[in-house]
């Protein structure tokens, strides 16, 4: 057999060739877990040093260096392996400054819901999609409008406090002039200027769509049962005085209620909209919120009470008194007085045994009032011979000889009677009592006619004379600025129930085209999304529920009233 030839020596150690050393291999960590099916590793022997000595602590020295090294070895990897946040640019890059600009898509945008994030259902720091519409809370790396950015390619974000826009996932903010219509319908503002021109002049305008609408006279999304509170909302927009301090009054310091109102007000007269109606849903939710859901938009409510709840919470939300009278623009512009005097019933058996009645002491109060109710008669219950009673009707005037002072109405026990003060407030509201309880039914509805004539109507009659305030023999004229109205619409025949009806509420607000209690007047009727003209002759012939007057400008009031 042939013998092999013997392997030739290196020429240099590797050493000396090779002079950078290896790199420690990444442990992997199931090394230091043991195996439970193989049995325990034998104890080390024990090490010999010189002189005899135990090396046990020489020993731990270098298991304790070799682990050290070990750890600060599997931190750095680990460091290296984290994703590192990427750095947010400042700006654009030069060039770039439009980029992105032409994903945004306008249609889609509807900025009147309440401002939750939809992933997080957060409100703080919440950002608008201005390509898909959708709400997200903050911008940061780990937000949920920043992984919308990655995952959907949406890129074009607003801040709904700021009205800054910024693109994401760069960061950088945008400043385009381009994108000024759509801070303008995020929050509309307006100037002094444009706030008095609102009554002088009517511009019409065009949505995206191309649909022309006035500004101020615009439906009101009925999202599901908020009629209700539709018809008050755009009574209360066309009263001048709350709508121009809406306008022209910084709120931001106010609670929501009254910024969300504000908002909405200014939405309703902005002539640079999207869309040709509003929706009040971000209002309706600080509604219920703060009502105890009293007040909400999936059941019907009666406009009166939430007239009332609104009026009384906006004046404290703005910083109104209880006590105090006058202490906010919601008292200045709706409060009144009125006197009252109230005496008992008391009768008593003479010798004789016959009742006698006998007059009690008469008590006298002043009251406050930002809602005059006027009681309808009863209706009658069968038609006459000639039917012409099938619907009843009754003057205004009829029905404010309630307060004249000497017609009195008797409740329980008590003989009141009533007499309205000098000075009526500049809007006077009115309330026709149509409802009312029994045993039967939940409420009973009086469908009696209220005839009235829109443009003077004359209170001295109903006012206790003071001359230190308002000259005798003055008349105090008011005209309709707006009016709801009620019609019960049937749903259904049911014999053992009767005949339900369904409550449609309408709101007529008056467009003034000239100088004030001119005759270029025009009515413009609104059920929710439904804005059509009306004729002023057609206005009376509704069932009125609430009446908001305008009293005229004592400069004005002399000449005018007396020709009228």
């Amino acid at each position: 057999m042939a013998k092999r030839p013997a392997k030739r020596a290196a020429e240099e150690p590797l050493e000396e060739v090779v002079a950078v050393s290896s790199p420690l291999p990444k442990r992997a960590r199931v090394e230091d877990v043991a195996d439970e099916d193989l049995p325990p590793p034998p104890p080390p022997p024990p090490e010999v040093v010189a002189n005899g000595a135990n090396g046990s602590h020489v020993r731990a020295a270098t298991v304790a260096e070799q682990k050290s090294e070990d750890d600060d070895v599997d931190e750095a990897e680990e460091d290296v392996d984290e994703a590192t946040p990427a750095l947010r640019q400042v700006a654009p890059a030069e060039g770039y400054s439009d980029l992105y600009l032409d994903t945004i898509d306008r249609a889609r945008l509807d900025f009147d819901f309440e401002k939750l994030c939809s992933v997080t259902l957060s409100n703080i720091n919440v950002y608008a999609c201005l390509v898909c519409g959708k709400y997200f809370s903050g911008r940061g790396p780990k937000t949920s409008a920043y992984f919308h950015a990655l995952e959907v390619g949406h890129h074009v974000y607003i801040n709904m406090g700021t009205k800054n826009v910024y693109v994401l996932p760069e960061g950088y903010e945008v400043k385009s002039t381009g994108l000024e219509d759509i801070k303008v319908v995020v929050d509309p503002k307006f100037t002094a200027d444009e706030v008095k021109a609102l009554d002088r002049q009517k511009q019409p305008a065009w949505d995206l769509a191309g649909r022309k609408y006035i500004p101020g006279y615009v439906g009101l999304n009925n999202i599901k049962a908020n009629d209700y509170l539709n018809v008050v909302i755009q009574s209360l927009a066309h009263v001048a005085p709350l709508r121009n301090f809406c306008m022209l009054e910084d709120l931001s310091a106010r609670p929501q209620l009254v910024q969300r109102f504000s908002t909405l007000v200014r939405k309703l007269w902005n002539s640079r909209a999207f869309k040709s109606h509003v929706s009040p849903h971000e209002l309706i939710q600080e509604i219920s919120l703060r009502s105890g859901k009293k007040f909400s938009l999936s059941e019907q409510a009666d406009p009166v009470e939430f007239l009332s709840w609104f009026l009384n919470n906006l004046h404290l939300s703005l910083g109104g008194s209880k006590t105090k009278p006058g202490s906010s623009i919601i008292q200045r512009i709706f409060q009144g007085h009125l006197r009252v005097e109230s005496q008992s019933i008391t009768a008593r058996a003479d010798a004789h045994d016959r009742l006698r009645f006998e007059d009690a002491e008469i008590k006298t109060q002043e009251s406050p009032f930002m809602i005059l109710s006027l009681d309808l008669p009863p209706a009658p219950l069968f038609q006459d011979n000639s039917k012409k009673n099938i619907i009843p009707q009754v003057p205004l005037t009829t029905l404010l000889q309630k307060y004249s002072g000497v017609q009195a109405q008797e409740r329980l026990n008590t003989r009141l009677r009533y007499r309205l003060l000098h000075p009526l407030p500049p809007f006077l509201v009115m309330h026709v009592k149509r409802f009312a309880s029994n045993k039967f039914l939940q409420s009973q509805r009086n469908p009696t006619i209220v005839t009235f004539n829109p443009r003077s109507l004359d209170l001295s009659p109903y006012i206790e004379p003071n001359p230190s305030v308002h000259p005798l023999n003055e008349p105090v004229v008011y005209d309709l600025v707006a009016n709801i109205t009620h019609e019960g619409v049937k749903v259904r025949d049911d014999s053992v129930e009767g005949e339900a009806e369904r409550k449609v509420w309408k709101a007529h607000v008056k467009e003034s085209a000239g100088a004030e209690g001119g005759k270029s007047e025009l009515w413009w009727e609104m059920q929710d999304l439904f804005v059509e003209r009306v004729n002023a002759d057609l206005l009376s012939t509704k069932e009125a529920y609430l009446m908001v007057w305008e009293k005229r400008k004592a400069a004005k009031g002399k000449g005018k009233a007396a020709g009228t």
